[in-house]
């Protein structure tokens, strides 16, 4: 008996529906709260070769909606965990793991390799990017969107007419559009189902049956368990804002950042430096300022030189930088957001003067 059988006896699908579900090559663009479902959704139904894109690492907010991890998890790469909890369920699949985000130089090269793309990433920049890369290379691109209880699904550049991202958004949004992501929150089976939604219209495209949602955009509210559909149709002005060729996608900045730098409490700083890979705890006061800090878990980069030169901060993937009060530390996590946005950057509440700051007060000085 096989795995499949109880869609092979489907009406429509059929052996030739699970034979080119087995045929079919997917790129997974974030292993997160949308792509975990939608993995696993798509190996179990026997998508033969599973591309996951990610470079983020686990930490113990994404365990409310990432399904694929637990708390031992924590720390460890996404995109290898998702590929090795996922070939234990279905050794059957080939995962193709890529342990890095995409950006302008490396994109087309990944995505080219695939059939059909789903987006399950979290920021507008990438999305904007991986959509211009599915245009030029004439993929199919089906996205997931959630905000706070409301969620989004649309299929582009597929079927007669196909639309894309830009039709229906021209524009990214500035900086000081989007909303704090440290604020906005989230219920984790809100990217369930729409991740969820995602598979379900890979396999429809990839197999043939059913009707795919394309030209439209579909909502989902949560909270009133409500669904509608806009239609959509091209924009010929807004299609101009895509690169036109290879060199001019490499060239295009797609950082875009949220407007206001997630903040992180001193325990939980102070134990990221101890314990999670890749983290480094940044005094960005001058060399003047009381109290000197002789702490060798703490880097000390004044804020004078980090504004000049990031060198010395590229090789860390948690990056938390304090100073006296949090002030400057919130602005210069703010700036280096914008120029490494698959960072994980944040200021330390309150700086060294916070109550819950671990250095001695009466060292503080003036």
């Amino acid at each position: 008996m096989s795995r499949f059988d109880r869609q092979t006896i489907l009406p429509e699908f059929g052996i030739k529906g699970q034979e080119k579900l087995s045929g079919a090559k997917v790129l997974v663009v974030g292993a997160g709260g949308l792509g975990c479902p939608a993995l696993l959704h798509l190996a179990a139904a026997g998508v033969g070769t599973i591309g996951i894109a990610d470079g983020d690492t686990i930490s113990e907010s994404n365990l409310n909606r990432q399904t694929l991890y637990g708390q031992n998890e924590v720390g460890k790469p996404k995109a290898q965990t998702a590929a090795s909890v996922l070939k234990q369920k279905y050794p059957d699949v080939t995962f193709n793991i890529i342990s890095e985000f995409l950006n302008p130089k490396n994109a087309l090269e990944v995505i080219s390799e695939y059939d059909l793309i789903l987006d399950g990433t979290d920021n507008f920049g990438t999305r904007y990017m991986i959509n211009d890369a599915c245009v030029f290379l004439h993929k199919p691109l089906i996205m997931g969107a959630i905000y706070q209880y409301e969620g989004q699904l649309a299929v582009f550049n597929y079927g007669e007419d196909p639309i894309n991202y830009r039709d229906v958004y021209p524009n990214p949004p500035s900086s000081n559009e989007i909303p704090n992501c440290s604020e906005t929150g989230v219920l984790g089976v809100l990217p369930g189902l729409i991740g969820t939604l995602q598979a379900t219209e890979a396999i429809k495209l990839l197999s043939g049956v059913g009707t795919v949602l394309s030209n439209k955009i579909m909502f989902y509210n949560l909270k009133t368990t409500s669904f509608f559909e806009v239609r959509a149709v091209a924009n010929q002005d807004a299609r101009k804002k895509i690169p036109a060729n290879e060199a001019a996608f490499k060239a295009t900045n797609y950082e875009i950042s949220c407007g206001v730098a997630e903040s992180i409490s001193w325990e939980k700083a102070l134990d990221w430096t101890r314990n999670l890979k890749n983290s480094v705890l940044i005094d960005i006061r001058e060399p003047n300022e009381e109290p000197v800090l002789n702490d060798s878990k703490i880097e000390k980069i004044p804020i004078s030189i980090l504004v000049k030169d990031q060198t010395r901060i590229k090789a860390f993937e948690n990056i938390l930088l304090f100073c006296k009060s949090g002030a400057r530390s919130q602005k210069m996590a703010e700036d280096l957001k914008i120029k490494f946005p698959e960072k994980k950057i944040f200021s330390v509440e309150g700086g060294i003067l916070h109550p819950s700051s671990p250095l001695k007060k009466e060292n503080h000085g003036a």
